[in-house]
């Protein structure tokens, strides 16, 4: 951007104010975990865990059963990286928590990539606009759904590198980065989404290379691990998607979508309504379900908007689109939110429903939650202090709150995008879509366009 407008430097401060108080939060979580000997929530609820994502994925990455027994929804790719970023003499009859104190290069891996992104989200948004790249670099690489992916130990890390690269403005061949994005759908088969929605602004080439990257990284990573056939990756997520339910209360614990508060409610493996009576649960029932339903509908409206006037919608909110209703369509842990602003953030402060968008992203960004009620102390084993600690969890506002929000940063874009495109129609008429579109291939190599196919913007 060469800048930005006069209505965005005017409200500069709060995104700094919203950057710093991010800063803050962490300073504060540190002082628990310093003092209390764990992490506050809304980070995870077992202190004895941490890390353990990444852990228990490299031990079945050395084990024949990846699929069979532990029914991984992994594509091959994050089992063929784990088992070179760790020492495989520390995998050798040992499972559980003792790798982890013994696989001292995934600990330091798991770090690593972690800084390696701060770098790259500084870089990116510096590139997009200098003026906000501070804050919005703070709120992304360092905020909750960041930090919670590092606690865990998630690969979400390594794949948000990839997508960083793949979607982001730092590489400029067109070839490399479909190679980035193939590798990101190799981690997290969702952002397969991001790929397709580019097919709204006529991307054909970018979304062949891209796909057929995607092919060629899954074929390689197949060929080293020897498991991990197509058949088995929609075997598993067939059978994770119709079975999952809530098992637990804490299944709700830091979630991105309704899912599990719904089977909650139902009470389906717990008597909730016991507990805050049927008619609580009946609302919520028919309320929640509304809610998901309105955000995909604005997505698909947003879709078809975009179709119609391509030129006026950026090709990074076309990768929104996509991330977030495969997102707001499945269930995935926290973490998954990085996705979702990693593009929101690139959105320019102008207007109603980008900054709307960008607020509840830094909201989301807050490492902290509001306790509305506490359940007894549990005394458990904590990683990082070391020794046995008391801790203290509650029912927190996030639990409900957070995956609405989510759900209205993609109503808010969707909004933007319609009136762009409505605007967009209203100046140009109808027939000029003809004008830009005319030569355009209907299908992809079918005719090369003779001219470059024209940008413009429109300011709401």
């Amino acid at each position: 951007m060469s800048g930005a407008p006069k209505q965005g430097r005017r409200w500069l401060w709060l995104e700094y104010a919203m950057g710093a108080g991010v800063l803050l939060l962490i300073g504060r979580a540190m002082a628990v975990l310093y003092f209390e000997g764990y992490l506050p929530q809304p980070f995870f609820y077992e202190p004895a865990d941490t890390f353990m994502d990444w852990f228990n994925t490299a031990y079945w990455a050395r084990d024949t059963g990846t699929y069979d027994s532990w029914l991984t929804i992994y594509p091959p790719l994050s089992f063929v990286v784990l088992r070179f970023l760790g020492k495989s003499s520390c995998y050798a009859g040992a499972e559980g928590q003792v790798v982890r104190d013994c696989d001292w290069i995934g600990l330091i891996a798991i770090h690593a990539i972690f800084v390696l992104n701060i770098v790259l989200v500084a870089l990116t948004y510096k590139k997009i606009d200098r003026r906000t790249a501070i804050p919005r670099a703070i709120a992304l690489s360092s905020g909750m759904p960041m930090l919670f992916a590092l606690e865990r130990g998630n690969i979400l890390l390594l794949c948000f590198t990839a997508t960083l690269l793949g979607f982001g403005p730092l590489i400029r061949s067109a070839r490399i980065r479909w190679i980035f994005a193939g590798i990101a759908v190799n981690f997290k088969i969702y952002l397969i989404a991001a790929i397709v929605a580019q097919l709204l602004r006529r991307r054909w080439l970018w979304c062949e290379g891209a796909l057929i990257a995607t092919v060629t990284v899954y074929l390689l990573s197949f060929g080293i691990l020897g498991v991990g056939t197509p058949y088995e990756i929609i075997r598993n997520i067939t059978e994770f998607s119709s079975g999952f339910i809530a098992a637990q209360v804490l299944d709700v614990w830091y979630s991105v979508t309704y899912g599990p508060l719904i089977s909650l409610l139902q009470g389906v493996s717990f008597p909730v309504t016991s507990v805050i009576g049927s008619r609580t649960a009946e609302i919520g029932l028919t309320v929640l379900p509304a809610w998901v339903h309105i955000g995909q509908a604005s997505i698909l409206i947003a879709a078809a908007a975009t179709w119609l006037r391509p030129e006026v919608v950026p090709a990074y909110r076309t990768a929104f689109f996509g991330t977030a209703l495969a997102l707001m369509t499945s269930e995935a842990g926290g973490y998954t939110q990085t996705m979702i602003m990693l593009f929101v953030f690139m959105e320019p402060w102008r207007g109603v429903g980008r900054p709307l968008a960008i607020m509840i992203c830094y909201i989301l960004c807050l490492p902290a939650d509001i306790i509305i009620g506490y359940i007894p102390p549990l005394v458990r084993d904590s990683y990082l202090a070391g020794r046995q600690v008391e801790v203290h969890l509650g029912v927190a506002l996030g639990m409900f709150l957070r995956p609405g929000l989510l759900i209205l940063v993609s109503i808010s874009l969707s909004a933007v995008t319609i009136h762009d495109v409505w605007r967009d129609i209203r100046l140009q008429g109808w027939r000029n879509r003809w004008r830009y579109r005319r030569d355009l291939p209907l299908l992809p190599g079918v005719l090369r366009p003779e001219r470059p196919y024209p940008e413009r913007s429109t300011q709401s």
